[in-house]
């Protein structure tokens, strides 16, 4: 198969014969119109003309083969220049074939090409990719981390119950209940996480609002056992998306604003808002203070948060956040954390309007 290089080339230097040749063909007639061609003489052509043609020809003829060699040679050298950006594309796609995602192009040049922005395309989705990869590998290390662990109480429960014929068989009941409850909880978060990495969902209306309403519904039991005050303000703000995983994520923001609040006496005020081509919804509560390179850590996840301060002895399987983060990024949406002056976090969302 003839690579693009040589197609290039003989289209080149094709094209200069051609050309070559039509400009020899417009010399000639013109040459003709100047000479007559009033005897006859061999072959029917008057020895003025004859004279013409056998001077013409080998002149023609080496001009022909000069155009040639020179498309030939001009084609190549024009051609290697051409392609030479789409040959380093194409060896930064080979080594990103082969697991290096490391490698970027960085093709310069000005002004900007169809190559140019080519390479920058690539850079991009090599970047994203790097990263993405990266990400991908820190939660699997995590992920398999946490489960290891129950798992791992479990068997340690069971050895000490079998060596030893006198253990509380209620207590490890108990025991092996909570874990086992723990490690449920941890697998179904994984998959809540991966379900709205796929974004396989189907896109319907959802008010913000009624979505607020029914987690803080939801979660005020838990609230006032815990001394705190829950509070939902606010407009109608519509959004579109998964009406499941949205009231997943703002659950998640009210009960993780309960888990990190103050031990008595702390406040959450869950806020919606219609704005012109975006529905806002913002959690905000009391706590304790958070240190600014803390903050954009939360949305990790297995981040829970060393700093904080959690009331009750409920702390979750650290992915809370993270889950928030993921849907919001699901919907097209952006997520900002920011600490309050005196304690405690304030979430603000920002979903797509429906056009």
């Amino acid at each position: 198969m003839r690579s693009a290089r040589l197609k290039l080339t003989l289209s080149y230097a094709g094209f200069l014969l051609l050309a070559g040749a039509v400009l020899l063909a417009v010399v000639w007639a013109y040459l003709l119109r100047y000479v007559p061609d009033n005897d006859q003489g061999l072959l029917g052509i008057s020895p003025n003309r004859y004279l013409l043609l056998r001077m013409f020809t080998p002149a023609a003829a080496a001009a022909l083969v000069f155009l040639l060699a020179f498309g030939l040679l001009g084609g190549w050298l024009l051609a290697g220049r051409m392609l030479a950006p789409l040959t380093r594309i194409t060896d930064a796609a080979r080594l990103a074939a082969g697991g290096s995602l490391s490698h970027r192009i960085r093709l310069r040049g000005r002004p900007a090409n169809e190559f140019r922005e080519l390479a920058d395309v690539f850079d991009a989705m090599l970047e994203r990719l790097e990263s993405r990869v990266a990400e991908q590998q820190r939660f699997a290390a995590n992920a398999s981390h946490e489960l290891r662990t129950p798992l791992a109480i479990s068997q340690a429960m069971l050895d000490v119950a079998r060596k030893d014929p006198e253990f509380d068989r209620g207590e490890l009941v108990e025991r092996l209940h909570t874990v086992n409850a723990r490690a449920i909880d941890l697998t179904d978060a994984l998959l809540l996480l991966s379900r709205s990495d796929g974004r396989n969902f189907t896109r319907e209306p959802v008010d913000l609002s009624l979505v607020a309403e029914e987690a803080a519904e939801t979660l005020l039991p838990l609230a006032e056992q815990r001394g705190i005050t829950l509070e939902v303000t606010g407009e109608p703000a519509r959004a579109s998306g998964s009406p499941a995983l949205i009231l997943r994520m703002v659950t998640n923001l009210v009960q993780n604003a309960i888990v990190h609040n103050l031990p008595c006496g702390g406040s959450i005020t869950v806020h919606t808002e219609p704005r012109r081509y975006a529905s806002v919804l913002r959690v905000e509560n009391t706590g304790a203070p958070l240190a600014p390179e803390l903050v954009p850590t939360l949305v990790e996840p297995f981040q829970r948060g060393s700093e904080r301060t959690r009331t009750g002895a409920q702390t979750g399987v650290g992915l809370g956040l993270a889950i928030v983060h993921s849907i919001v990024r699901a919907h097209d949406g952006m997520l900002e954390l920011t600490p309050r002056a005196g304690g405690g976090l304030l979430v603000t969302i920002r979903l797509p309007a429906p056009r």
